[in-house]
């Protein structure tokens, strides 16, 4: 029986136009590390972390940028007149965006903007139905983020209005694929990011010890590391890149980054990166995981998981001498399908943070998706 028959609506036909993409190899752009889930003093469950000794750790450790995103429930949504208006909220080497944690009964959510917004609007509707807060998120202009959607504050406002999930959260990888994954199945292109969520800094001389104080040696600004590779070194850009999802995530800034990308007609030239949407005519494609930075470059082997619409699709070793995984694969033609590989092994030296390659496992980096005949 047609759907037609039965009042209900045909399944959409795939996207078949085909947009040029221009080669990667051509795209102008550098790659920054940055954190995108802090906390400073101004959330009230945050010690010892003034701006300031957040923002000089991470110059130190040679970021591009930060979000410092304090809990807006702790000052009634006034995020503008407390951690933005921070005499120490400014940096000479470091993108600042602004933003906040959304902290809700219903879970909580980052906010991203190159540029000061309404975020007192946003809270005063945080209990409003979706129908409403979503034209809302888009009028504001913002990047709307969800955080650890799979811990004890579970997201559960509509991932319609989400431009990007939090699929690691500190060292300790509070995971969000399982549930990332369900929304890329289902259609979306949501960008995977990572956030530290660190809240606690190290006691300064004279000071005494709080009974948090100990995370600071091994879950601190950059475990993980969120790389995005920006067309400049601006807040926009930053802010595009995670748009587009030109983002890849590391263990922290001195391990290795992974950027996955493929040769569609396999004549050498690398066509599609992270985040690119292309056709697939059922013709085999040839991709590369390219690891670098860390020990990758010192002759390491990691081990590779491929995942193809969020199963297991290969399991493999980088090649010692190039960091780097060849493979090949058939997307088929008028069907959506997307690939990402996470990489893992010993994880590299933090200075600073020197406990952190110890806890959370062996997970070193992890790409966003390459898609087939996604809208």
């Amino acid at each position: 029986m047609a759907w037609s028959a039965l009042g209900l609506a045909a399944t959409p036909a795939l996207a078949q136009s085909c947009p040029a993409l221009e080669p990667v190899g051509q795209r102008s752009g550098t790659w920054l590390s940055g954190d995108l889930h802090l906390h400073s003093r101004h959330s009230l469950d945050s010690t010892h972390n003034e701006i300031a000794k957040i923002i000089a750790f991470a110059e130190g450790a040679g970021f591009g940028f930060l979000a410092i995103t304090d809990h807006d429930n702790h000052v009634d949504g006034a995020v503008a007149d407390h951690t933005w208006a921070d005499p120490e909220h400014g940096s000479d080497s470091l993108v600042l965006l602004y933003g906040a944690e959304f902290t809700t009964h219903r879970g909580h959510a980052n906010t991203f903007s190159a540029e000061p917004y309404d975020h007192q609007a946003l809270w005063d509707a945080r209990d409003a139905d979706d129908a409403e807060l979503n034209p809302l998120i888009e009028t504001l202009g913002i990047h709307f983020s969800a955080n650890h959607p799979e811990n004890n504050d579970p997201f559960s406002f509509s991932y319609d209005q989400v431009d990007s999930i939090e699929v690691w959260n500190s060292v300790q990888m509070t995971s969000g694929v399982t549930v990332w994954d369900d929304l890329l199945k289902s259609g979306r292109r949501i960008t995977g990011r990572g956030g530290s969520d660190s809240h606690h800094g190290a006691p300064d001389q004279g000071e005494e010890s709080g009974s948090n104080s100990y995370e600071r040696w091994f879950n601190y600004v950059g475990t993980p590391t969120t790389w995005v590779y920006a067309g400049d070194a601006g807040a926009p850009d930053v802010i595009a890149a995670l748009d587009s999802g030109r983002v890849s995530i590391s263990a922290n800034p001195y391990g290795p980054r992974v950027e996955l990308l493929a040769d569609l007609d396999r004549d050498g030239v690398m066509d599609a990166a992270m985040g690119d949407a292309v056709c697939a005519h059922g013709e085999p494609v040839r991709f590369e995981a390219r690891l670098s930075g860390g020990r990758s470059e010192h002759g390491r082997r990691y081990r590779v998981t491929v995942f193809r619409n969020g199963a297991t699709w290969l399991e493999t070793r980088t090649d010692p001498d190039t960091g780097a995984v060849v493979f090949e694969d058939t997307p088929p033609a008028g069907e959506r399908t997307y690939y990402r590989v996470e990489i893992n092994g010993r994880k590299d030296a933090y200075p600073g943070v020197a406990l952190s390659r110890f806890i959370g496992g062996d997970l070193v980096a992890m790409s966003n998706p390459i898609y087939f005949n996604y809208e």
